[in-house]
């Protein structure tokens, strides 16, 4: 897990106005390998092994196992098409893929080298060790991060009410939501919380967050 993505997490017990304090036990070039996160509030302690967080709770589903990956070339297709739709040309900060999309992390990383991509999933895929640009998180529920801070947000399989209000709540002022395999409906509902719906086009709906387009100069992480 990147070292500066502890600035932007939050509790997901107590929620995004709680930050995490971070316990090191072992850092290898600004990755944390093994530690703990720790909420001031709530006292609840949040492992790091292996550099993947754990931020799973006793409410969250059952762990599904890691979805096969894409072959490569199949998976490099994928990966264009998803930082096209986010928006990521020349991008900084943090975007966030949840559910099956995390397996495309890796590729994402690599076309946009300045940008730390979250693989967020009940049991994130192996990217083969930990690896510059790609962090991993295992978690369910909310997203265990602070109000307004991520450059995008890609969310795979469709999406309920509770994960599209999230996925808007983190974003940036301007950042994009990106929802594959949306279900019918969903450009409305986004439209209905503020959201500005770009595309809505055969299960693909792009939408952008109220405010301001993103200003780059200021929003890395790196």
């Amino acid at each position: 897990m990147y070292l500066l993505l502890t600035d932007v997490l939050a509790c997901p017990r107590c929620g995004p106005e709680f930050g995490l304090v971070l316990l090191a036990d072992r850092i290898d070039e600004r990755r944390v390998m093994e530690g703990r996160l720790g909420c001031p509030n709530c006292r609840e302690q949040y492992p790091i092994h292996d550099g993947v967080l754990n931020v799973r709770t006793a409410g969250d589903a059952p762990a599904s196992p890691s979805p096969s990956p894409e072959n490569a070339v199949g998976e490099g297709e994928a990966a264009v098409r998803l930082a096209a739709l986010l928006g990521l040309a020349d991008a900084r900060g943090t975007v966030l893929l949840a559910g099956p999309g995390a397996m495309l992390a890796g590729a994402v990383a690599d076309l946009v080298p300045e940008v730390e991509v979250v693989a967020f999933a009940a049991e994130p895929p192996s990217t083969g060790g930990e690896r510059p640009g790609v962090s991993r998180i295992a978690g369910g529920g909310r997203f265990p991060f602070r109000s307004g801070t991520l450059r995008g947000v890609a969310l795979a399989g469709g999406g309920d009410e509770t994960v599209l209000m999230e996925g808007l709540r983190v974003l940036q002022p301007g950042a994009r939501l990106v929802v594959e395999q949306a279900a019918p409906g969903t450009a409305e509902r986004l439209a209905a919380m503020g959201a500005q719906v770009m595309l809505d086009q055969e299960g693909t709906v792009v939408a952008r967050a109220v405010g301001e387009p993103v200003r780059l100069r200021v929003n890395a992480l790196r």
